[in-house]
């Protein structure tokens, strides 16, 4: 059966959400998604259709490079209301297809496999994906874009360089259409999984164009990207078998939190960065009833030249003790840090079992260890009811505390 999938994005997504807000019309505003307060190194997390089509500005750009427009709109980003408005345009595509047949590509983004539907809706795959758009215009004044192919890399490869210039925002290309649109395709960029660094490497093969790469041998690409290799070949020839209803499920499973500190921190004032995120992580771990064995700690210094560096430590035992894991956390930290300014900080948990039973220590004194396991819980249940900033340590007061800021925050911007 021939199968029909679709990728389907929301245009310009932050930006077009807050020119709904506004009343304004998505496609010809003039507006930024920035936090003007910031400095002018700060991120533009979007930018809309006008800006982008005259003035040439990109998204994740930064605040200096924008261009002076007379009216220039500063939206300051709002996470929690774009997460909202994405989880009703994914409520949308499951009115039309299946959750086995959905796959989130992104929070504005997402495949759709169209094959068992068509019949169903007594239509071609072109006009369900406009009875889609039509119902995301309808119901929340945002934009969508559509790429149609195939399988999952000729519906990818037409939403990119096809779809957002076509009037009516919908491309599709086919297997039979590999000659001339996919090896047609200007850069080896324009392809789906091609970044520069991906690109260089290719010149240095000799490969300067997507017709090359098609018909390249499959055995030097493999001995200079390994399996990637084959892959890319695939994708240039229009290849691609992955089955959306195949869920991927890492086997490398960790939880991890990080941070851009908003200026420079020296190495003392950085430790209470780590002990607040190893108490937020210890709490996201214990809410799923986890216990990690590994931790690690990566660490930025704001100078380029200066680098940062990044280690992992495997524990004595399983753990989801916030004071035992911010004290492995240390022992690394100490033993690589250096006296420069600090500009971003992770951490990471890996290595889990399942557990919820306290594992006892025979070198500590047990009641203690009972004790300190029910004021955790405790304080867990406290922070479920009341919020994350219910309960802080009183170092929170601190000002090099950024905590209470950050639990105001999805994914670093104000929710």
């Amino acid at each position: 059966m021939k199968q029909y999938i679709a990728v389907i994005d929301l245009k310009s997504f932050y930006a077009s959400v807050e020119c709904v807000l506004r009343g304004l019309d998505p496609l010809k505003a003039l507006l930024v998604v920035c936090d003007e307060s910031r400095g002018d190194s700060t991120i533009v997390l979007s930018a809309s259709h006008n800006l982008k089509k005259l003035y040439g500005v990109k998204n994740v750009s930064r605040k200096r490079d924008l261009p002076k427009v007379e009216g220039l709109i500063f939206a300051t980003p709002r996470m929690k209301t774009y997460v909202e408005a994405s989880a009703v345009v994914m409520s949308i595509f499951l009115d039309f297809v299946g959750e086995d047949d959905l796959h989130v590509y992104s929070i504005d983004e997402a495949f759709l496999n169209l094959t068992p539907y068509l019949k169903l809706y007594k239509c071609d795959a072109i006009t369900l994906v406009k009875r889609i758009i039509k119902k995301i215009k309808d119901k929340l004044g945002l934009i969508a874009t559509a790429g149609i192919g195939d399988n999952f890399i000729l519906a990818k490869l037409a939403l990119d360089n096809e779809a957002k210039y076509n009037k009516d925002y919908i491309a599709y290309w086919s297997k039979e259409d590999v000659p001339t649109k996919v090896y047609g395709l200007k850069h080896l960029t324009d392809m789906w999984g091609i970044n520069k660094n991906t690109e260089k490497r290719l010149n240095k093969l000799g490969i300067f164009d997507v017709k090359t790469l098609a018909n390249f041998p499959t055995e030097l690409l493999q001995k200079e990207f390994g399996i990637i290799g084959v892959q890319l070949k695939e994708h240039a020839n229009g290849i691609d078998e992955t089955n959306i209803r195949e869920k991927y499920h890492s086997k490398d499973v960790s939880l991890s939190l990080g941070q851009v500190l908003m200026r420079d921190y020296n190495k003392e004032e950085a430790r209470l960065i780590i002990r607040e995120m190893t108490d937020d992580l210890s709490r996201r771990m214990r809410l799923n009833e986890l216990k990690c064995k590994k931790v690690g700690l990566y660490v930025m210094y704001s100078m380029e030249q200066f680098g940062g560096f990044a280690h992992q430590m495997s524990l004595n035992e399983y753990c989801d003790n916030e004071d035992k894991l911010y004290k492995a956390l240390m022992k690394i930290y100490d033993q690589y840090i250096e006296n420069n300014p600090i500009r971003r900080i992770n951490i990471t948990f890996s290595n889990f079992i399942h557990s919820n039973n306290l594992q006892l220590n025979l070198f500590e004194d047990t009641e203690t260890q009972i004790k300190e396991q029910s004021l955790s819980k405790t304080l867990d249940e406290i922070k479920t009811l009341y919020g994350p900033n219910s309960v802080l340590r009183l170092s929170s007061l601190n000002k090099e505390s950024t905590i209470k800021e950050r639990h105001n925050q999805i994914g670093g911007h104000k929710k």
